[in-house]
């Protein structure tokens, strides 16, 4: 069988397809910060580099933004059957800025900034929050009784749990938010209304929690 390269300009216009469908995800959205002075008109660049990524977190997308130093309340409870730590993976990454310790420009090297995260600060008290960083795995939905096999139950997004959601066979932030947006096709709308007030179901997460949706993907209630 006899087959012929793909030409050169054909490849360019696929990788540049690539890179628009990504961007018209962020843009617009609460992660889009190219309206600020300091991210000098760029989208990705607070987050993304190509070159000399920051690899203080292992396996990190290309990171060019300052990474939390600080030390975390992990999420406890007696009736838990898994074991949170402190914040690792995309986790951590998330983090670097939603812990309010870490400036939002300090990017590209600069440590320096002077504007934190205000109406997403989580801060380093997690105890309020859903479980980060921790192993979900078959063992854990059996010995819990009420999480979903995450090795085996489908989630919604075209492969398992597992596949789909976990980094690592372990849940992040990540395993419910998207930080790309990309369920939000509506701009600054698709999360704020003209008043400024969040929209939950929407707000970043992989799928509509419509009906607790998406928390019943992994807990069997």
């Amino acid at each position: 069988m006899h087959t012929h390269p793909i030409p050169a300009k054909y490849i360019i216009l696929i990788v540049l397809l690539s890179f628009v469908l990504l961007y018209a995800d962020i843009q617009s959205s609460h992660h889009d910060f190219s309206g600020s002075g300091w991210a000098n008109g760029e989208i990705c660049l607070p987050c993304h580099t190509p070159h000399n990524a920051n690899m203080e977190v292992p396996d990190s997308p290309l990171w060019n933004h300052q990474v939390t130093s600080a030390s975390f309340e992990p999420y406890a409870s007696a009736t838990m059957n898994a074991f949170p730590g402190q914040p690792d993976g995309k986790s951590k990454l998330c983090l670097s800025c939603h812990d309010g310790t870490v400036a939002i420009e300090n990017h590209s090297g600069s440590t320096n900034g002077t504007q934190y995260t205000n109406a997403g600060k989580i801060g380093t008290d997690l105890r309020n929050q859903h479980p980060i960083s921790f192993t979900y795995n078959s063992t854990l939905a059996a010995a819990d009784g009420e999480l979903y096999d995450p090795e085996t139950t489908m989630s919604g997004l075209g492969g398992t749990i597992q596949e789909d959601l976990l980094e690592g066979n372990k849940l992040q932030c990540t395993s419910c938010h998207d930080v790309h947006i990309s369920r939000n096709t509506q701009g600054c709308s698709g999360c704020h209304d003209m008043h400024g007030q969040i929209y939950l179901e929407t707000l970043s997460l992989w799928k509509s929690n419509t009906g607790s949706a998406l928390c019943f993907t992994c807990h069997n209630k």
